[in-house]
């Protein structure tokens, strides 16, 4: 299988992913689905390069399939990018003395989120709005990343210690 980073080098395939990912953000739908057809319009592409490169991120485990009839629906699957946000976040939530605004860009396209008006308004007349952002967006990342650790840690222990022990047991029987 080739690597995660390998898979996501190709600017179309990222294009896919973040068609999809606008999808999902944009729709009250649990999976924010596209038909290939959508994609195709979507992104100005043809139908066997959106294919072919859907079938990709389709093998890499990035994206699920839902066939219905003739159509297929793609939805995002965002566990393999935990690799990518793992490698990130200590880039992420490095005390680089670069352009404070900077580091508020890269925490907005981190988190995904849109800032909601009142705190954007509320931002603006803070005196150093952008680098209590990129601090709080530094220190979110870290955050984030710490608890993400620890639970795959402790889901690790747990598997080994437990669930492990269980199923060998229950093979024996």
């Amino acid at each position: 299988m080739p690597d995660i980073f390998d898979v996501i080098a190709d600017a179309t395939r990222r294009d896919l992913l973040t068609a999809l990912l606008d999808r999902f953000v944009a729709t009250d739908s649990p999976f924010g689905e596209l038909s290939v057809g959508e994609m195709v319009e979507k992104l100005a592409l043809s139908q066997p390069t959106v294919s072919k490169h859907l079938k990709v991120l389709r093998d890499n485990d990035l994206v699920r399939v839902r066939e219905e009839g003739q159509h297929r629906y793609y939805r995002l699957n965002p566990e393999p990018l935990n690799q990518i946000e793992h490698w990130t976040l200590p880039f992420l939530s490095a005390n680089f003395d670069a352009d404070a605004e900077a580091g508020t860009a890269v925490f907005a396209a981190w988190s995904g989120a849109r800032v909601p008006a009142p705190f954007r308004r509320a931002a603006e007349r803070l005196e150093h709005a952008s680098e209590s952002g990129a601090s709080l967006g530094r220190a979110a990342a870290d955050v984030s990343f710490q608890a993400r650790s620890a639970i795959e840690d402790a889901t690790a222990t747990v598997q080994h210690r437990v669930i492990d022990p269980v199923r060998k047991a229950l093979g024996r029987q």
